[in-house]
């Protein structure tokens, strides 16, 4: 059986983040994911400075083969009504990029050992160490596996059932040249849509010749005929081809932050990212909180100095909250329907084009006003 130093189960931007921070200590890390990379992922797919920064990724690097998309604004809008436009000026307060070119190029720098096709089969507490898929024996299993994480369930979760969960449907399409030539949409001003009654949001995002379209909404029921009413009126308005609004899309979930309930850590166990339910509650914008979950957990690894005890691994459930704040999960349940007073409120708002730059944009899906976390 080999022995590892860390057991790391999903190679998101999450697993991948913890797994270069850790390698580049000296630990001996590997990471397992059911996928082989590179591989599709059901998101809008763009990333911010700060995530840049936390990274420390170089853009020239990057976007040698690889779409990098400079975004300088974005198109707000309730569904039915006429658009805003924020412009944020000519520095780029985001990049388009493809998931499956990202996720990819993150774990493979990661110089972690990656055992990818591979799910886990198998988890069991032995001792001080767990064993993954009688195979792998580790004092520290890290869950980064997504939404239905086996790591989480091995700690607890309720996956699937007693979660109030966001649902997303979502495809990504390569225009024709054809098609790229007539479509309206502009590769730098991402267009968001927002639901008539506030509980979710779908969004056209283009990046070169490649075209991002889907749809979230807290609470899944009826998710798809959501969706086929939004790409109706896309392909009405002319914002897209009914070629591609008959393109088959993805399905993904995840939990919003502060309202999970799962469990982050336990004896020689955390989780991060998605599997840790920490999307952010205005935007569901996931990437960031992957990204700084796993490096205040690789801070907190370090300073257990080999103590892997529920303890110890608490001063990562600290950092959470002094990041992200306290879970209230005692609120109401986020898929109540808003107030008709205050769906016509946020009618009126959206038409405002400070409302839409400074809250909408810069605030809640830009998080400007939270600094980014250093590497």
């Amino acid at each position: 059986m080999e022995r590892r130093d860390a057991v790391i189960v999903g190679g998101g931007p999450a697993g991948s983040t913890l797994a270069r921070a850790l390698s580049a200590a000296g630990a001996a890390v590997t990471v397992l994911d059911k996928r082989v990379f590179p591989r599709d992922k059901t998101c809008a797919g763009w990333i911010t400075p700060a995530v840049i920064r936390s990274l420390e990724l170089d853009l020239d690097d990057y976007r040698q083969g690889r779409v990098l998309q400079p975004m300088h604004g974005f198109s707000v809008a309730r569904m039915g009504a006429a658009p805003v436009r924020a412009g944020h000026g000519a520095a780029p307060v985001s990049y388009g990029i493809r998931r499956c070119e990202f996720d990819h190029y993150l774990l493979a720098r990661s110089g972690a050992q990656l055992r990818a096709g591979a799910a886990v089969e198998s988890l069991e507490r032995a001792g001080n160490e767990w064993i993954v898929n009688g195979a792998l024996r580790t004092p520290l299993l890290v869950g980064a596996g997504g939404h239905f994480c086996p790591v989480a369930r091995s700690l607890g979760a309720d996956l699937g059932r007693g979660e109030s969960v966001v649902g997303a449907q979502e495809f990504e399409v390569r225009m024709s040249a054809a098609q790229a030539a007539r479509s309206p949409v502009r590769g730098d001003t991402p267009q968001l849509y927002f639901c008539p009654d506030l509980a979710g949001y779908a969004w056209v995002v283009r990046k070169g010749d490649w075209l991002n379209v889907g749809i979230g909404r807290r609470g899944p029921h009826r998710l798809g005929e959501h969706f086929e009413r939004f790409l109706a009126a896309m392909v009405r308005d002319g914002v897209l081809d009914e070629s591609i609004a008959r393109t088959r899309a993805g399905g993904h979930a995840y939990l919003l932050y502060p309202h999970a309930r799962r469990p982050l850590i336990a004896e020689g166990a955390l989780l991060i990212g998605d599997a840790a339910g920490l999307a952010y509650p205005e935007s569901g914008e996931g990437i960031r909180p992957a990204v700084e979950s796993a490096l205040l957990a690789a801070e907190a690894i370090r300073a257990c100095g080999g103590n892997y005890s529920r303890q110890s691994l608490s001063r990562y459930a600290q950092s959470i909250e002094n990041r992200y704040g306290a879970r209230n999960l005692q609120e109401r349940d986020k898929t109540a329907l808003p107030g008709r007073l205050k769906q016509l409120a946020a009618g009126l708002l959206m038409r405002s084009r400070w409302f839409t730059r400074e809250i909408i944009t810069r605030r809640w899906f830009l998080h400007e006003h939270v600094a980014p976390l250093a590497a």
